[in-house]
């Protein structure tokens, strides 16, 4: 006979299964409507990191998304970012599928939401950014191996174009105001770009309003009674 999942033994290997996993002993049994995507560390795309960095790997964030948007029980989705960027494309493509779901999305930038983090924070229907909160916005880097040819500058060119027409579609910055934003020299001490904080990510358009976990929540709940509304 199996073991009963009742049992003293049992209950001891969940709550130091709890411990190891989520530093606590036992988990809330709130079952919520509202999906919460954590967008943590580095974005892992095509090439695997090193061990001891923190990432976010994009082949585990797709199916949450994909269930997000065939869960029926599931009625929004919340990102939250503190992410210093990462793979452009692998970036690219988590945006793209946030910014298609049917169903309401708001994102919270915390601590960080850097380079093609902001693509992701912008792809949400509403966004908002703690007040303390950074972003770094710069042009796209190459890592690796270069060819020095006229197509690989060609080929970031296009890149680059991708990430500007995506953030400016989905945010309220101008292309002109986005490009002067990436290309500034004098905020960053060994590179060009600039830093936002807070409110300043507000000002200049890129993110709709500065908050923290409760107003992001209370504007996911508008967004679904408004969704609600127009499905009666």
């Amino acid at each position: 006979m199996g073991e009963d999942k009742n049992t003293p033994v049992a209950n001891q290997e969940e709550k130091l299964e709890n411990i190891k996993e989520l530093g606590q002993i036992d988990i809330p049994g709130y079952k919520s409507e509202i999906h919460c995507l954590t967008i943590n560390g580095q974005v892992e795309g095509h090439m695997v990191l090193a061990p001891q960095n923190k990432t976010t790997k994009y082949e585990h964030v797709i199916p949450q998304l994909v269930a997000v948007e065939e869960n029926p029980n599931i009625k929004a989705l919340l990102v939250v970012l503190n992410t210093v960027g990462g793979d452009v494309e692998a970036g690219l493509a988590l945006a793209e599928m946030i910014a298609s779901l049917s169903k309401p999305s708001v994102s919270i930038v915390l601590g960080g939401g850097h380079s093609i983090g902001s693509s992701i924070a912008v792809s949400a229907d509403y966004s908002f950014i703690a007040p303390s909160a950074t972003m770094t916005i710069h042009p796209i880097r190459l890592t690796g191996l270069v060819i020095g040819v006229p197509q690989t500058y060609e080929y970031l060119d296009k890149m680059q174009d991708r990430v500007v027409k995506f953030v400016t579609e989905h945010s309220k910055v101008t292309e002109a105001k986005f490009r002067e934003l990436m290309f500034r020299t004098g905020d960053l001490a060994r590179d060009i770009g600039t830093v936002l904080v807070g409110e300043d990510a507000v000002r200049c358009g890129l993110i709709d309003e500065v908050g923290g976990l409760k107003d992001a929540i209370a504007k996911l709940n508008e967004l679904k009674e408004h969704t609600g509304r127009l499905m009666q």
